[in-house]
């Protein structure tokens, strides 16, 4: 998930100048993540 968050530069930077911009990041970099593990476990 780290590797998302850089990857979609979800920094403390952006939080502090743009907070919902950050939140939507990071919401979307946790769906992704659990949809991947979801998929890895039901298809593995």
């Amino acid at each position: 998930m780290e590797q998302m968050v850089k990857k979609q530069g979800a920094t403390e930077e952006l939080k502090a100048q743009d907070q919902m911009k950050w939140v939507r990041l990071m919401i979307n970099i946790k769906s992704s993540a659990e949809e991947i593990v979801v998929k890895n476990t039901i298809y593995m």
